[in-house]
Parts: C-alpha cells; structure tokens; sequence
C-alpha cells in the first residue's frame, strides 16, 4: 500500500472523522511550531522509532501523518507497510508550516 500526499483542507477533512488517528513525528522541541489537535507523538529521530510505532499504533487504523515540513511524515509512511500497517495513510503535504498558513 502506498501513501497519498494531501493539502491542509483534506488532512481536516479527515482528521473529524471516525476512523483517522493523527501522528505527529517530530521531536517535543518542535512543540513550539505548534501542534494539531488529538495527535499522538511519535519523535522520528528517536533510536526505537520504528519499535514504538510497532508498540504503541493499531496497524489495522488510518493515519494522518504530519511533521515540521512533510518530509519525516513522508518517509514514516513509506516505513508503515513495511512494519505491516494495512489502513490508509496520508503524508501531510508541508506539514505544519503549511498547517499554520492555513489556520492563522
């Protein structure tokens, strides 16, 4: 399965609905970029990344990924299948700088 890239309107649109779970993939000093809310955080640059997204996510989920700039979240949803997550993904397309342009 492969990922889609989506623009700050679809990444809400399916963030309200049943179903999507948001991860966040950046560090927690990239806090202060600001945050979307109801995600879980997962940082990228974390040794046991890919453990903790084994551990802590429900591989039969969809997810919205995001970070700072689209390219961690990227890569996270290219790892996901690999690790053997079936649900829909979703890159958000320039991350949460796009995210605050959008919602300021």
């Amino acid at each position: 399965m492969t990922y889609q890239n989506i623009n700050v309107d679809k990444f809400k649109e399916l963030s309200e609905k049943e179903g999507y779970i948001i991860l966040d993939v950046r560090s927690e000093q990239e806090y202060a970029e600001g945050q979307i809310p109801n995600h879980q955080l997962i940082n990228f640059f974390d040794s046991d990344f890919k453990e903790q997204l084994e551990a802590k996510l429900d591989k039969s989920k969809n997810y919205l990924v995001y970070c700072r700039s689209g390219n961690r979240s990227g890569k996270t949803c290219n790892l996901m299948p690999e690790l053997g997550f079936t649900g829909e993904l979703y890159n958000l397309d320039g991350g949460i700088k796009a995210w605050n342009e959008a919602n300021n």
